[in-house]
């Protein structure tokens, strides 16, 4: 038994080494691992080391299996992956803004141990603000002149922002200014960077120089931690001011003092001045002159350089009028003209000092009368025996030296035959002094010894030897003493004057004499006592005796006055005289009237008052004669002249009277008395004449008309006047009515007028509102005017309704307006509204604007204000924005109108205006063309003339016709893969042009058959061009390669030509699916060369699998894909694949190692054969059952081993009894098996067989321990749900079992294999 049962060991392993060699599906079945990912996008600053983004795959294998992945290429450098994960980080730091603009590729590659597969992926940098704005041209330097015009742009920054979007927007504003008051000179437009001059700049009272430090900030954009960031730079802008010659030059160091001795020298410098051009950055040359001088012609000045020196000869001595200082008017000018036209100046003074030496001698002047004379005689006088030191009279004598200081010294005595009765006075002078002869001896000074004495004085310049000295003569008059008084004629005189005489009236003149000589004329005369001064005074020189005043000198106070007049001569000697003084009478006193005289009287009755006056002088100065002074109402009355009755003359009518009056009659009478000048008095004489009601009422006017505006209650409408003659309120009082025509809309209001008379206000009824609107716009009223007796009177009053503006406005419907995008015509269109009041004046206001953009339906407020509107109504086009109907399509403005001259109510409309302005489109946007790949695959084969090579799709952001647009083949060349030689081919292709919904499509045709021999590929230049002018065109290249018929596979299916046919594009998609390329369908036809049962049931497609980039597989390569792709399934038991085949194979030259190949295949077929016998033979033996159950419990033990993977190993059998099919065992196949033949031998699979090996020894151990069990004998069975008998059946029956009920049934019949033996 144990030699048998080892001759069953040998044989199985024999069996099954044969079963691997032959069977390609018991070798690995490693499919070929895909790569999904095709583009990604990264945000471009993501941090180094952060995740990128994640390599998706797809690996058929089941399992699948451990990949690696790999980045090449030349942006590979910035990323680095996991090779085990595919997880991609950030090795380097991302810029989007470098030279592909943040889109560029790297190829991927993966690897599963057999299979690399690489692919080019996109990778699209999102934009993250992370560029800074930077200026250009910084930093900036400018030069302005500093009389620059405000608002005068002086330069324009520019900053320019790599990133996008808001993040490129730059928005500047000026971050400080060096100084700081550069603020407020100069300002930046925010949007375009110009800088502005807002503040007039001053290159000598300001700044020279101004530092900006310039701000551009951008829009801000996301970060990668979705932060809103803005960036910011600062560039520095110099600003120079430019100096223009505006200022006048300037004077240093002034002011200017300079001396000079006198008697210099001509030519003599003496003082230099220097002046300045303000303007200090022009520095223009100056030039100097003198304008004015005092004392002209003394000095001169050099023109270039201001030195002033001596030009004639100086005398100090002939400048001290001017205090020996002369005043120059130097003059500086600039050579060139100023921006005023001429040429600036400046003026300033130089005081000149003129220094004194001593080249005078002194000399004596008469100063009696200014100007003091230079002489050498004098005279003078003195009272004999006058006191020592005392003074002669009448000397007014100077002594001058014209020299001064120290040199204008001098010294003075007496000299001649009488020096020693006086003395002079100074002895010791400088410059100038007045000079005194004093009496020294007064003994020596005696009227009867001499009447005159002279004296000389000499004056002397100590400081000079020569030419010092000189001599001045004085005689001196003795005068005589006055020793008597003096005395009038009369020891009393008599005198008369009338009272009240004038003032200055003379009395009388009286005249004292006196002996002396010298009093002579010289007698002076008062009046005493000095209480009688009052009344009367005297002339002190002639003695006239006048009246002092007039008023004082009453007779009737006091009639007789006795003064005493003194005389007093020159010595205050003094003689007196009585004045008898009697005054006589005038007529000095008036009549007057002891009372007032008030009377009262009725209107036309008779009056009689009697008058009368009192005089206090004496006849016939006091008789009194009566009158009435001429009046308003003297002519009225009469009064005798003698007596003073007064009476009237006729009847008093109170109504003739003067309404100012009331009634009062006010005469004056007069008293006139006797006198030679008539003096007289006046008195009032009141009469009041007491009213009686004997008139009616009476209207002003004889119609009145008036108006008043609508809608206002207790309006004022206007005023009716009416006046009563009669005098008195109780008789003249007048009230008010309206009669008629009011309709109860208006009410009379009775005042006083002024002056006089009523007044009655008409106002509108408070509880009515007057409509302009209703049929009454006139109103004719009748208003009576009655007194408080029966007096009335009437008068017609018409009322005019005025219109009120107290409508609103409504708006006129208008438009829509059509406006061209681009457009720059101004004016769009208006609103327009109407008011029905007769004044309104209506002013137009936005109240918003919404636009209907990006071909939404809905309206949304305007991102930017295309139009605005004008008060008038006015739609104007905003210049600052651009009209881009690819943003927008249509705008509805909506706006308000209001009155402004509204009265009353509401002035704006009840309901806001509209008006639609639809953007006419005009072709400004060239054709785009939609992203692809640019990248075709033809099937020259497939290709027949006029075929669709390939599609290109452009759209245009225009609309209507100016979107349309054509295509056209601009080149075509062609690029062999074997010779690399590129040829002309402008004739192969053509394009179409179609549209399909809102696109345009180009196909490409081809015009010839393409040659199915050659590989190679096209390059077509295709345009698109609009078709409407201007013709706005772009372009786009095409890469078509071409496949030839070598890679043609064809593909059995069981079932008839026709169906094949009906589900060719579901079998399509599914080989799309499975080979993850272009399926290209060339033909479908019945198999060839079978019976006819055979051929109506079985079909061949002839298909080629491309791919985009231009490969394509063979029948092997495809074969290899379909077997392990999990579309298989379906398409074998769905649609029927059978077979993969090739395309026809070329008869080649037969080699003999084939025939042994051959040979070794039928001799592996027979002893497969001899080895199925041999096991149907044994499997009835019940140590098969026990090496299955052990079989099964070492399968599980194994579960955990290295090699296993996705379920236990059963001893006998491979790893194809896992999750995969068998074709042995009429199972499911492992989609991950690989469908060739492995060289290596699979681990699973040796240790499958070994598992078999151990199996049969433990068995063959334990096999008394084991009870004898009856195997029940099976015939060939399908694979269904029926008890397996047979050990391994068994087995395989309880590793199904453990899959999840819910798991999709992994098993198919495959007709293939249906006639294997089931081991």
């Amino acid at each position: 038994m144990g030699v048998l049962a080892g001759l069953y060991r040998m044989k199985g392993s024999f069996l099954l080494l044969c079963l691997v060699s032959f069977f390609p599906g018991a070798q690995s079945g490693d499919q070929m691992p895909s790569i999904v990912t095709s583009y990604v996008q990264v945000k471009e600053d993501t941090p180094i080391n952060e995740f990128a983004f994640q390599i998706e795959t797809q690996d058929p294998d089941v399992p699948p299996d451990p990949l690696k992945y790999y980045l090449s290429g030349p942006k590979a450098n910035l990323f680095k992956v996991d090779e085990n994960t595919g997880r991609v980080t950030i090795r380097n730091k991302l810029d989007r803004e470098d030279d592909d603009k943040g889109v560029f590729t790297i190829e991927i590659s993966i690897s599963d141990g057999k299979y690399r597969v690489s692919k080019e992926i996109q990778i699209i940098i999102s934009d993250a603000n992370d560029n800074k704005p930077i200026f250009q041209d910084a930093p900036y330097n400018e030069n302005v002149k500093e009389n620059t015009p405000l608002d005068t742009v002086l330069f324009q920054v520019s900053a320019t922002d790599a990133d996008s979007g808001l993040a490129a927007v730059i928005k500047y504003h000026i971050d400080d200014a060096s100084p700081t008051n550069g603020l407020q000179h100069f300002s930046i437009n925010e949007n375009t960077g110009q800088v502005k001059l807002i503040k007039n700049l001053n290159f000598n009272g300001l700044s020279t120089f101004y530092r900006l430090r310039i701000n551009a900030t951008d829009g801000g954009g996301p970060s990668y931690y979705n932060v809103t960031e803005f960036l910011s730079s600062t560039a520095f802008a110099f600003i120079t001011v430019v100096d223009v010659p505006d200022l006048d030059p300037s004077f240093l160091n002034t002011p200017y003092t300079a001396s000079v001795n006198e008697h210099s020298k001509v030519g003599l410098p003496v003082f230099k001045v220097s002046a300045i051009d303000k303007d200090t950055g022009i520095n223009d040359v100056i030039t100097y002159s003198i304008e004015a001088t005092n004392p002209p012609d003394l000095f001169e000045i050099s023109a270039s350089d201001g030195i002033i020196s001596v030009k004639s000869d100086i005398d100090r001595e002939a400048l001290l009028d001017i205090d020996a200082e002369v005043i120059l008017t130097v003059k500086a000018t600039e050579e060139n003209p100023s921006i005023l036209g001429f040429r600036a100046n400046s003026s300033t003074q130089v005081k000149i000092t003129i220094n004194d030496i001593n080249d005078n001698k002194p000399k004596f002047y008469n100063c009696d009368m200014e100007p003091c004379e230079e002489t050498s005689i004098f005279t003078a006088n003195i009272f004999e025996h006058s006191s020592k030191n005392l003074p002669v009279d009448g000397l007014k004598i100077k002594a001058k030296d014209m020299d001064a200081r120290e040199n204008g010294k001098f010294e003075l005595h007496l000299e001649g035959p009488d020096k020693n009765a006086f003395t002079v006075l100074p002895s010791v002078a400088y410059s100038e002094s007045e000079i005194q002869i004093l009496v020294k001896n007064p003994d020596d000074v005696d009227y009867e010894k001499s009447t005159s004495m002279v004296v000389q004085i000499v004056a002397k310049d100590p400081n000079k030897e020569t030419n010092c000295c000189s001599t001045a003569t004085v005689t001196i008059q003795i005068k005589d003493i006055n020793d008597w008084s003096p005395k009038f004629p009369e020891a009393t005189y008599h005198l008369e004057i009338n009272e009240h005489s004038a003032n200055g009236t003379t009395v009388a003149t009286i005249i004292a004499f006196d002996p002396d000589t010298m009093d002579v004329g010289k007698i002076r005369y008062r009046l005493l006592p000095d209480n009688i001064l009052k009344y009367f005074d005297v002339d002190p020189t002639t003695g006239r005796v006048f009246v002092a005043n007039s008023k004082l000198i009453d007779r009737e106070v006091m009639d007789l006055h006795s003064p005493t007049l003194q005389a007093r001569d020159m010595a205050n000697n003094t003689g007196t005289t009585v004045l008898m003084i009697k005054l006589k009478d005038i007529n000095d006193h008036k009549p007057k009237f002891n009372k007032d005289y008030v009377e009262y009287i009725e209107e036309n009755s008779s009056l009689r008052i009697h008058v009368q006056a009192t005089d206090q002088d004496e006849p016939p100065n006091s008789d009194i004669v009566y009158g009435i002074e001429k009046s308003h109402y003297s002519d009225n009355f009469t009064i005798d002249p003698t007596s003073g009755w007064l009476q009237n003359k006729g009847p008093i009518d109170r109504e003739s009277m003067r309404t100012e009056d009331h009634g009062k009659i006010n005469l004056t009478v007069k008293a006139t008395d006797g006198g030679e000048i008539p003096e007289s008095d006046s008195v009032s004489v009141i009469i009041n004449v007491d009213d009686i009601n004997d008139n009616g009422p009476k209207f002003r006017k004889d119609s009145y008309k008036f108006s008043v505006e609508e809608g206002k209650k207790a309006e004022f409408v206007g005023s009716v006047r009416a006046v009563d003659s009669d005098q008195t309120n109780n008789y003249n009082r007048i009230s008010f009515r309206i009669s008629s025509g009011s309709f109860g809309q208006f009410i009379i209001q009775t005042f006083i007028d002024q002056p006089e008379g009523y007044i009655g206000n008409i106002t509108v009824d408070p509880d009515i509102e007057l409509d302009y609107e209703s049929t009454t716009k006139t109103f004719h009223l009748t208003v009576e005017a009655m007194d408080l007796g029966t007096g009335v009177d009437s008068v017609r009053v018409e009322v005019n309704v005025l219109d009120v503006n107290d409508e609103r406005p409504k708006f006129i419907q208008k438009g829509p307006f059509f406006v061209d995008e681009n457009s720059n015509i101004v004016d769009v269109g208006s609103f327009d509204a109407q008011d029905l009041d007769t004044n309104h004046s209506l002013i137009y206001e936005l109240v918003s604007s919404k636009c209907r953009c990006n071909e939404s339906l809905g309206l949304q407020p305007c991102e930017e204000d295309w139009f605005t509107l004008e008060p008038n109504g006015k739609i104007l086009l905003n210049r600052e924005f651009v009209v881009d109907y690819e943003k927008c399509v249509e705008v509805v403005l909506e706006a308000q109108v209001v009155d402004v001259l509204t009265q009353k109510g509401e002035n704006n409309s009840e309901t806001t205006g509209t008006v639609v302005i639809y953007i006419n489109d005009v072709n400004d946007n060239p054709p785009v063309f939609e992203k692809t790949d640019n990248f075709y695959v033809v099937v020259s084969e497939t290709a027949s003339v006029g075929s669709e090579i390939a599609s290109v799709s452009a759209t245009d952001r225009d609309s209507g016709r100016n979107r349309h647009m054509t295509f056209s083949i601009a080149a075509v060349n062609f690029v062999d893969d074997v010779t690399n030689i590129t040829s002309n081919k402008e004739l192969v292709f053509k394009v179409v042009s179609t549209q399909e919904d809102d696109k345009f499509v180009g196909k490409i045709q081809n015009n010839e058959a393409l040659n199915i021999d050659v590989k190679g590929k096209y390059l077509v230049t295709v345009v698109a061009r609009n078709t409407e002018m201007p013709n706005l065109f772009s372009e786009t290249k095409l890469e078509i390669l071409t496949v030839d018929k070598s890679l043609k596979v064809e593909l059995l299916f069981s079932k008839p030509e026709a169906q094949v046919k009906a589900e060719a594009s579901l079998i399509t998609m599914l080989l799309t699916s499975a080979t993850q390329s272009k399926v290209e369908v060339v033909k479908i036809r019945s198999k060839s060369g079978s019976s006819e049962t055979r051929a109506s049931t079985e079909a061949i497609m002839e298909v080629y699998f491309v791919y985009a980039n231009g490969t394509a597989l063979n029948s092997d390569s495809a074969e290899i894909i379909l077997s392990n792709s999990k579309e298989r399934f379906r398409l074998q038991t769905e649609y029927g694949l059978k077979d993969i085949g090739g395309t026809e194979v070329v008869e080649k030259q037969v080699d003999p190692v084939l025939f042994v190949l051959l040979g070794l295949v039928a001799g592996l077929i027979i002893v497969l054969a001899v080895m199925s016998t041999t096991l149907v033979c044994t499997r009835r033996s019940y140590r098969t059952k026990l090496k299955a159950a052990k079989a099964m419990n070492s399968a599980a033990m194994m579960g955990t081993g290295v090699d296993q993977k996705n379920g236990p190993v059963v001893p006998g059998t491979n790893k194809y009894t896992m999750d995969g099919a068998n074709p042995v065992l009429n199972l499911n196949m492992d989609t991950a098996t690989d469908l060739g033949f492995d060289e290596e031998g699979s681990n699973t699979d040796r240790l499958s067989l070994n598992s078999l090996d151990y199996n049969i020894d433990m068995v063959m151990s334990d096999k008394d321990n084991m009870p004898m069990m009856r195997i029940q004998e099976e015939d060939e069975v399908e694979y269904e749900d029926k008890p397996y008998v047979e050990p391994l059946s068994e087995a395989l029956a309880q590793r199904g079992k453990k899959r999840d009920t819910n798991s999709p049934k992994l098993t198919f019949n495959n007709p293939a294999f249906s006639s294997t033996t089931d081991l």
